[in-house]
């Protein structure tokens, strides 16, 4: 069978369980499942290695087992596998069945069984698995948008940083490893890496943190299948914002999570939960905040290896907000040189309304003098229309961008009509360092035509709301705790 029709009789088949009430997650989650266990078997009786898998949970066991018999089975094969450690363990994590219909799971087994999957190049099992992973991140009901950040942001970011094969890359919310997988292949290219050896050590440069279980067997399996293999795992399912582990790198690429706050919860060894909170008491952040981005700003501000560089899709709260906001932009701008800040336009996220930025910085050793001398705005959303769906925004859409910035030039930088400076001097005078900067002209203010559509204006309009409600809330937190 050629790639192309193995893609069409893959996404064929997630169609057909989605309109049985299957989710394209719970559908990915199976095909990780199986495919392991295929590309397992495939590596024992092609190349003669040895399995990964322990004895009773491995493809024998259950392809040619069908009804009752193989529901019964594989569901035991994931729970057991689900205990092992390193790749296996991320891959299996909290697995079971959720296909209920022994019918289709057979099917399934069948699909699968049928391809000879190591003969597949690893492009072709990428792009399977990545055009399942953008079929899952459409289904926003679900909320498997929220983990999924456009293509074109991620590839230029990963080129302006231009990470190398020597530095290590992570993410602390890496979501389905775009990010990683990105760098991974931008590394690959260097020329250092034609040295054999370079190119062996390449995979042991990443490591990603994600949240959320269901998304760490997605992001592990996605590696997996686009070649950056070994017998442990490179992402890992815990919270990355409750403590930094005593590890720093040499490049952080990350869009953390939207939404301004998230409780979790302190569990004793007993396992009982003793409490909830929604702020992070850690002694290496220099603000106490319940704000998510603001922490996740100061998580990687904390993990950055010296002279590393980061780049971060954060949205626009964290540019104005007062406060901790305030106090962690001046520590940036200090002990950080902030060179680049990126206005994204709106409509290219799953989550409608969300104004978001790309800052790029780089951690330089202490001074008395700030880090910072001057940060370039790019402004790529006044005046600019992205949808999802008619016009989606496209890798060409930020070249003007990428020549602007001038990787590995950024003294010759020369500003545009969409491009400013603004020396740290004037960054400092504006009211509580407020960076959230626009100087365009908005053309749809004079142009009904131009404005979004009716149900992305709500959404900005909700976005508003949310915000300026936030901003209450501390004021009344902090009446409340002031002195009578």
């Amino acid at each position: 069978m050629n790639p192309q029709s193995l893609v069409a009789k893959v996404w064929n088949f997630a169609h057909v369980l989605r309109d049985q009430g299957v989710s394209y997650q719970a559908y990915i989650s199976q095909i990780s499942y199986l495919l392991f266990l295929k590309m397992d078997e495939e590596r024992v009786e092609q190349i003669g290695e040895a399995s990964m898998l322990p004895d009773g949970a491995r493809w024998a066991d259950i392809k040619e087992l069908s009804g009752e018999a193989l529901g019964t089975t594989y569901g035991k094969l994931l729970e057991k596998l689900s205990k092992q450690p390193g790749i296996i363990g991320a891959i299996f994590l909290k697995a079971q069945n959720e296909i209920q219909d022994p019918a289709k799971l057979k099917r399934l087994v069948g699909l699968i069984d049928g391809e000879t999957w190591l003969a597949l190049p690893v492009d072709v099992k990428g792009s399977i698995y990545e055009g399942l992973l953008a079929r899952n991140a459409e289904d926003v009901k679900s909320g498997a948008g929220q983990y999924f950040t456009p293509r074109p942001v991620i590839e230029a970011m990963v080129a302006l940083v231009d990470p190398k094969p020597h530095q290590t890359v992570h993410d602390p919310a890496c979501g389905t490893a775009g990010f990683l997988l990105a760098a991974w292949e931008h590394m690959k290219k260097h020329p250092k890496a034609r040295d054999r050896r370079v190119y062996s050590e390449l995979k042991n440069k990443f490591s990603g943190v994600d949240i959320v279980p269901e998304v760490v067997r997605l992001a592990a399996m996605n590696l997996y299948l686009h070649g950056i293999t070994g017998v442990d795992s490179i992402v890992e399912a815990k919270d990355a914002l409750l403590g930094a582990g005593g590890k720093s790198y040499d490049v952080v690429l990350t869009n953390p999570p939207f939404g301004k706050k998230q409780s979790y919860r302190i569990v004793r060894d007993d396992g009982e939960i003793d409490s909830e909170r929604e702020d992070y008491d850690r002694q290496d952040f220099f603000v106490t905040t319940s704000n998510k981005q603001l922490n996740f700003l100061q998580h990687i501000m904390t993990v950055l290896a010296p002279n590393g560089e980061a780049a971060v899709v954060l949205p626009d709260n964290v540019l104005f907000e007062g406060g901790a906001g305030e106090t962690i932009r001046r520590r940036l701008l200090q002990n950080f040189d902030f060179h680049t800040l990126l206005r994204l336009p709106t409509g290219i996220f799953y989550k409608q309304g969300v104004k978001a930025n790309v800052l790029f910085f780089d951690k330089k050793p202490p001074s008395e003098e700030a880090s910072t001398k001057e940060l370039w705005i790019y402004d790529l959303r006044t005046n600019q229309r992205f949808t999802l769906k008619e016009r989606p925004m496209v890798r060409a859409d930020l070249d003007d961008f990428v020549a602007c910035y001038r990787t590995g030039h950024r003294a010759e930088r020369a500003e545009t009509e969409k491009f400013r400076r603004y020396p740290l001097d004037a960054l400092l005078s504006r009211d509580k360092v407020n960076l959230d900067i626009f100087w365009l002209k908005d053309d749809t203010l004079d142009d009904p035509d131009l404005l979004p559509p009716p149900d992305e204006v709500a959404a900005e309009i909700v976005e508003s709301l949310e915000t300026a409600l936030e901003r209450f809330r501390s004021v009344s937190k902090a009446l409340g705790e002031g002195p009578a």
